[in-house]
């Protein structure tokens, strides 16, 4: 299918979900977590696992893969790792190779097409910034919304909200791409359409996600956007 975008309306803004959507981080965070694992006298988590806890922040990461592989974790234990976590996360970031198929020439073409862009994630947002630098997409993004910068994180509706209007858009006028169960209740709760890529780090079937269109590459997304745009 093709990528190419469509013209953006006034006010048109597309806001991504960065792990699982636009970069596969699983692998890098899988080798991270499972060394501060070991640390803590735990046995390592298969990635497959890894790829199912990511999504709802660093802290409820380590909390899961603690309940994976023993006792759950205390609080203070679990938000002291999840720090140690992000700043390996922040000092290794993802390399451009582990860009989704597809994402380098979508988000550019979105872009020329007169799109203003965002991200909204959970990372961390110092991590979130390494790993867009890492990966060249910086330089498209007009608006990064990441774990910490306000006291809500998704599924709460304030970041993605936060983003649509630093980006000068509305919930009418801007579409949100996640990957998952979070990204889904996010959307739904700040009211803006959302297009879900079936290839992240969904935790279930993608048949019971609602969401405004799903695609299952992101050289889908043109065309969805397209669709959403005009109606």
């Amino acid at each position: 299918m093709s990528t190419t975008a469509p013209a953006a309306p006034e006010g048109g803004a597309v806001v991504f979900d960065l792990d699982g959507t636009l970069v596969d981080t699983a692998p890098g965070m899988a080798t991270a977590l499972n060394a501060l694992l070991a640390d803590a006298g735990r046995p390592p988590l298969a990635l497959a696992a890894v790829r199912r806890f990511i999504g709802d922040g660093i802290t409820r990461l380590v909390e899961r893969a603690f309940e994976a592989t023993g006792a759950p974790a205390a609080p203070a234990q679990a938000a002291a790792i999840g720090a140690d976590l992000s700043a390996v996360l922040e000092a290794t970031p993802p390399g451009r190779d582990a860009l989704y198929a597809g994402v380098a020439d979508g988000v550019a073409g979105l872009r020329a097409a007169g799109w203003r862009l965002g991200v909204c994630t959970n990372k961390p947002q110092a991590a979130a910034v390494r790993a867009l630098a890492a990966t060249r997409l910086d330089p498209f993004i007009d608006v990064l919304i990441g774990g910490g910068s306000l006291a809500q994180r998704k599924p709460d509706p304030a970041p993605l909200l936060a983003a649509i209007d630093r980006l000068g858009a509305t919930p009418g006028t801007a579409i949100y791409v996640g990957d998952s169960e979070v990204d889904a209740a996010t959307a739904a709760a700040a009211g803006v359409p959302l297009i879900l890529v079936t290839y992240g780090y969904l935790r279930g079937p993608a048949d019971a996600v609602s969401a405004s269109l799903k695609i299952d590459r992101f050289s889908d997304l043109g065309p969805a956007v397209a669709r959403l745009a005009a109606a």
